[in-house]
């Protein structure tokens, strides 16, 4: 069982589990949240529990690879969030997110993010972390340039958006810009 639990001034980062099946599908179901994710709409709830058993299986492991969260405030639903290493020699790992339509522009993401990247540092002892988001995700750029992390290039059309391909922005924070 992955052991990690964080905590911020308002937001309990915990370890994915199966109890979270309904909020997380509710999630991925939103077309709001869809429209800048590459992973898709689901058919069905069976879709989504397959895609989380993959999430527990791996926060499970002995050696975590991969560290998926779920976002709550006050006990509450918010979202999801997760931090993928990389090849160890590199110290590195990439973050995503994503939050339900009725937390956004409420500071959870940033709070959330800052939290996971002080995990990856601190924790991890990680030496850079990476995160990407569409080039018209206002919102996400937003958020990854106020926790410090630096836009560093674009990737032209590799992001597989429901509306066809979309440009994306690659940012980044090393241990050394805090």
């Amino acid at each position: 069982m992955n052991k990690f639990h964080l905590k911020s001034e308002r937001l309990d980062l915990k370890p994915i589990n199966i109890s979270d099946l309904e909020d997380i599908h509710k999630l991925h179901s939103l077309p709001e949240t869809d429209e800048f994710n590459a992973l898709g709409i689901p058919e069905n709830i069976e879709q989504t529990r397959t895609i989380i058993e993959n999430w527990i299986s791996e926060n499970q492991k002995d050696k975590n690879q991969s560290f998926t969260f779920t976002i709550e405030f006050q006990k509450q639903f918010v979202g999801l969030i997760a931090l993928n290493l990389g090849k160890e020699k590199y110290k590195n790992a990439n973050v995503w997110y994503k939050l339900h339509l009725d937390f956004w522009n409420k500071g959870f993401a940033t709070e959330a993010l800052k939290t996971i990247i002080n995990f990856g540092f601190d924790d991890l002892k990680l030496h850079r972390i990476e995160a990407g988001c569409a080039v018209e995700n206002i919102g996400s750029i937003r958020v990854l340039e106020k926790v410090g992390m630096n836009l560093e290039g674009r990737k032209r059309q590799n992001l597989p958006l429901k509306n066809g391909w979309s440009d994306n922005f690659e940012y980044a924070i090393v241990s050394s810009n805090l």
